[in-house]
């Protein structure tokens, strides 16, 4: 039921229609009234009225401010003045502040009945354009994360000149015009890379609550990175992008810490540059800080200062000077499990870095290159490829234990490179059956209501973010971009070649609420269904061609 709110200084007609309008018949929930605007603004604040009636005319605060101020603090209120004025300038300044409607004194029950309904059904008209704008946006949110990640990876890579930058920042709604900029880089994964069906709400609500922090501040845009890593953005006047830094990393320690037991977590920060142009050589030292994760496990933030020891020249001429954890097997492995290809340069060169003058010595040399050989062997046997076969694809290494230690960085990467080539071939070979039975499935039921996601990914049995990365790295667009694109088709056919209603087309395609079905029709296509099928359809048609 909607709240009214009035105020009118003349007690006997504020009597009158308080105690004589079967308000409840009309919809509405009489929650107050008040005889000047001064005392009705703090009783207005806090009972948040869907209507105010208010006299035009009144001592202390008179209607047309009260009516300003309401209508800057809450736009949502409808405002009905009554007036024993008739006069056009009195009309005039009503409209400028937002009035709805202006009534004349005496005020006749029909007419304030005739008022309020038009006003309920106008209120009810705009709730229902606010669920379908918010359902359509909780829709396109996955798309837009995606084309933002697309942005991100131009951007950070150097191949955008600077006005396109701008260009397309603008069409994505990215306010990126700074002083200065930084970036983090942050990694979340349960330990073990696999959350049971218990521990899976608790990681969403981790993982939600880090994003929520970056999401609430114009300082920061958040961008996902890939299926454990997520970017940001960090903006500011140049006296303030460190503290802005700082504040970002401090929260995800905050909110991590108490999961360590749980969860693998690790942040990566840059160095603060002017430009955007600077931002891809921000990028080259966060991805090589956040390649030392391999390394240092135990290390979360990592950065030039946190990392110094270790970026810098180390007193390891000696053999004996190496730590046994630089060594391990498992530091590898890990890679080889968790890494990727973008991240293979800077893991060779944070491995290696840390064994950079004890490898001069000849023994110490083939004794790392036989623990990078048997590594990477031991793990691809155990993804199901033989010895034989993986060393066929890395070429010819007869003589690996007589190389410089110029040569090893270059055997390093071209080992890892093949051994992630095959995990990811495997991997793509996987993702390629998903795809198919997802698209399969779609086919088989982008009519029907109750498709989402999320029931596809259970009929697949795989995780609705697995489901989602594969399908948009894939496709190209997100999984409720290309449903809503084979909905949208079928309803133009449906439109020009039938004369079915928009509400029996909309239960065609898989919308139980006609008026949303024609909400996002116009949405995606620049015309109403109607307008459509009348001929109007060249924007849709253009639209459609280009995508």
């Amino acid at each position: 039921m909607l709240k009214v709110f009035l105020v009118e200084d003349e007690a006997v007609i504020r009597d009158g229609l308080r105690d004589k309008i079967p308000w409840e018949q009309y919809g509405f929930r009489f929650v107050g009234e008040a005889a000047d605007g001064e005392m009705a603004l703090p009783m207005i604040r806090k009972t948040r009225p869907d209507v105010l009636i208010t006299d035009i005319k009144m001592p202390f605060m008179d209607g047309l401010s009260l009516s300003k101020i309401v209508s800057e603090e809450f736009p949502k209120t409808k405002i009905v003045i009554i007036s024993g004025y008739d006069d056009f300038e009195y009309a005039r300044k009503a409209i400028e502040v937002g009035v709805d409607q202006y009534l004349l004194k005496p005020i006749t029950r029909l007419t304030l009945k005739k008022t309020l309904l038009e006003l309920k059904e106008k209120i009810e008209q705009d709730m229902v354009q606010n669920d379908y704008q918010a359902q359509f946006q909780s829709e396109m949110h996955v798309y837009e994360q995606f084309s933002r990640r697309r942005f991100m990876e131009r951007l950070l890579s150097g191949d955008m000149p600077v006005n396109e930058i701008y260009e397309e920042a603008s069409r994505l709604s990215l306010e990126i015009t700074a002083p200065c900029y930084n970036l983090l880089f942050f990694y979340l994964q349960e330990k073990g890379g696999v959350i049971s069906e218990e521990r899976t709400e608790d990681f969403m609500r981790k993982q939600d609550e880090v994003f929520h922090f970056f999401l609430r501040h114009p300082q920061y845009i958040l961008f996902r990175w890939n299926a454990n890593c997520n970017g940001v953005l960090v903006k500011a006047e140049g006296d303030q992008i460190e503290e802005w830094t700082r504040k970002g990393v401090e929260h995800i320690r905050s909110v991590c810490d108490s999961e360590e037991e749980h969860l693998d977590w690790y942040v990566a920060i840059g160095s603060p540059v002017e430009r955007l142009s600077m931002l891809p050589s921000c990028y080259q030292d966060v991805n090589h800080y956040l390649a030392y994760r391999f390394m240092i496990p135990s290390l979360h933030v990592l950065s030039k200062t946190t990392l110094s020891d270790y970026l810098t020249t180390r007193d390891e001429n000696r053999i004996d000077g190496v730590e046994s954890s630089a060594m391990s097997q498992e530091i590898i492995r890990d890679f080889l499990v968790k890494g990727n290809s973008s991240e293979i340069h800077d893991f060779v060169e944070s491995y290696l870095d840390r064994i950079k003058e004890p490898l001069r010595s000849r023994m110490f040399r083939a004794y790392v290159v036989l623990n990078i050989r048997f590594t990477i062997l031991a793990y691809v046997e155990s993804i199901g490829v033989s010895k034989e076969e993986f060393m066929e694809q890395v070429g010819n290494h007869d003589q690996d234990m007589n190389m410089e230690a110029s040569e090893v960085p270059e055997y390093f990467l071209d080992m890892l490179q093949t051994a992630i080539n095959i995990r990811e071939n495997e991997s793509s070979n996987q993702n390629r059956k998903i795809l198919r039975k997802a698209l399969e499935y779609i086919d088989k039921n982008y009519d029907k209501e109750s498709m989402s996601l999320n029931q596809a990914a259970a009929k697949l049995y795989v995780s609705a973010n697995y489901l989602s990365t594969v399908f948009s790295q894939n496709m190209k667009k997100t999984f409720v971009e290309y449903v809503t694109g084979k909905r949208m088709e079928k309803a133009k056919k449906l439109l020009k070649n039938t004369t079915k209603s928009a509400g029996e087309i909309a239960q065609e395609v898989g919308y139980k609420d006609s008026h949303y079905f024609s909400f996002v029709f116009k949405k995606t296509q620049g015309c109403s269904p109607r307008e459509y099928r009348s001929g109007k359809k060249g924007q849709a048609d253009r639209q459609a061609d280009g995508q």
